[in-house]
């Protein structure tokens, strides 16, 4: 029987799998090497379940060894940060994943898949970065130390989650996972389908571009995030898009830039999740004398604005109106009301793939009306759906160029928690700056929930100057 291949020509074989500019998930263990075989220039960006998001340090050539430097997602090249599992997961859960490398003990015809820990006789758990991943791989030794098959018509050990495997790399061959089908796409240098087949446990049909594997070096540029104006970045607002944007009472956390071009750009129609909706103009916290700040509200004089979803979207001052509560009272624009620390979780929970939760707040006021409960320990909980949105505004102090985000001051408060919560994002900072420039620990916000990079001009101001 022929040499099986060396696992760090799997790795090679698994990282041409990996697109430019990829999000890729690493389980434990074996896959945890494989961001030692990737071209720094490729951008891709690893999460590991230990909580490290960011490139791979350098690629290794194909002629050394694995050594201990390479065995683990630690690491990191320039532009890597420390995470939460929150951050790790949330991508997984929402869909932020392009792949996730999985060891495998077995893999189904039907791409389910049983890991590692199975196999030591633990129950098996749900493997969140392979459900939550557009492509999922396995990756394995194609028998056990006794010549047993991984690759079977049904797992014989727990399946931490089902029908999930789209490709399988082992140290003998790949093959793909579709329709329940496993197909042979590729054999190791020296064996024969028949060899493969007679250690497969499952049935195989056979690629008609069956080929033996190849390890050539990657290339590719991961897509540039920087726009060249806010106009740019905006283009594609269409009518009726939900649109996120922060703003407490002042203008400090505001990306009024974005705000200026997004109403220039003149999407109608458009749902607004902002905590404030506008106030800032009524209040005028810290506004020089003779100016009034830019907030939401020439959004709403444009008539852009639907409907809000909002905590504070009235006047402190009943004789100071602000814009929005003057369109909502002339019925041009709907009103959804949520408490503020309601509509901060139900924006997490959105932009982490939860659909909805459980809470207090709330409960035998109008904001209950219409909403499931539970009662747990004496006390009532209301059902709070997740939002998402098609984009989110957001306001940061400095990214890099790979989208990692530090805020400074009040831009904090609903930015970060809004970069997750949609399918793109688009920051205003007033510094970018080369990956490894920002401190790790700093990082608040990873490049992987921000799509879009504006630099805000040096002479734009957050005013305009009251006529009169």
């Amino acid at each position: 029987m022929p040499d099986r291949i060396s696992r760090e020509l799997m790795y090679w074989r698994v990282a041409a799998e990996l697109p430019p500019g990829g999000v890729v998930g690493l389980g434990p263990s074996l896959p945890q090497s494989i961001p030692g075989y990737v071209p720094s220039d490729l951008g891709v960006v690893f999460l590991s379940e230990s909580g490290l998001i960011g490139p791979a340090r350098e690629a290794r050539s194909r002629g050394r060894t694995a050594g201990p430097a390479a065995s683990t997602a630690a690491a990191l090249g320039l532009g890597g940060m420390a995470a939460t599992p929150i951050e790790v997961f949330g991508a997984a859960r929402s869909g932020r994943l392009d792949v996730a490398v999985i060891e495998a003990s077995q893999v189904s015809a039907s791409g389910a898949i049983a890991d590692r820990l199975a196999e030591d006789g633990w129950p098996a758990p749900t493997n969140e970065l392979a459900l939550g991943a557009l492509k999922t791989i396995a990756l394995m030794e194609h028998t056990t130390l006794m010549g047993d098959p991984r690759i079977r018509s049904q797992c014989s050990l727990p399946s931490s989650a089902p029908g999930v495997v789209d490709l399988i790399v082992t140290d003998a061959a790949v093959i793909s996972v579709t329709d329940d089908r496993l197909r042979l796409e590729e054999t190791a240098p020296g064996w024969t389908a028949d060899g493969i087949e007679a250690i497969t446990e499952a049935k195989l049909t056979h690629s008609p571009n069956l080929r033996e594997m190849s390890f050539g070096r990657l290339s590719g540029q991961a897509p540039a995030k920087i726009f060249p104006s806010a106009d740019a970045a905006l283009a594609d607002v269409q009518d009726g898009a939900v649109v996120m944007l922060d703003g407490f009472a002042g203008p400090g956390g505001m990306a009024q830039h974005l705000i200026v071009a997004l109403r220039d750009q003149g999407a109608k129609g458009l749902t607004m999740i902002s905590n404030t909706a506008g106030i800032a103009r009524v209040t005028s916290f810290g506004t020089p004398p003779g100016y009034r700040p830019i907030d939401h509200s020439l959004l709403v004089d444009n008539g852009q604005i639907h409907k809000a979803i909002a905590s504070f979207p009235v006047s402190p001052s009943p004789r100071r109106p602000s814009s929005f509560e003057l369109a909502y009272q002339r019925g041009e624009a709907e009103l959804e009301l949520s408490p503020q620390g309601t509509l901060a979780e139900r924006i997490r929970t959105g932009g982490y793939g939860i659909g909805g939760f459980y809470t207090p707040t709330g409960v035998g006021t109008q904001i209950a009306e219409g909403k499931e409960s539970i009662e747990r320990d004496g006390r009532t909980y209301v059902l709070e759906q997740g939002l998402w949105a098609d984009f989110a505004l957001i306001r940061a102090y400095k990214a890099d160029t790979r989208g990692n985000l530090v805020y400074k001051g009040t831009s904090r408060n609903f930015n970060s928690v809004m970069a997750p919560a949609a399918r793109v994002t688009v920051v205003e900072v007033d510094e970018i700056v080369e990956p490894g420039q920002l401190d790790p620990d700093a990082i608040v916000t990873p490049g992987i929930f921000v799509q879009r990079i504006v630099l805000r001009p040096p002479d734009f101001s957050p005013y305009e100057q009251i006529d009169g």
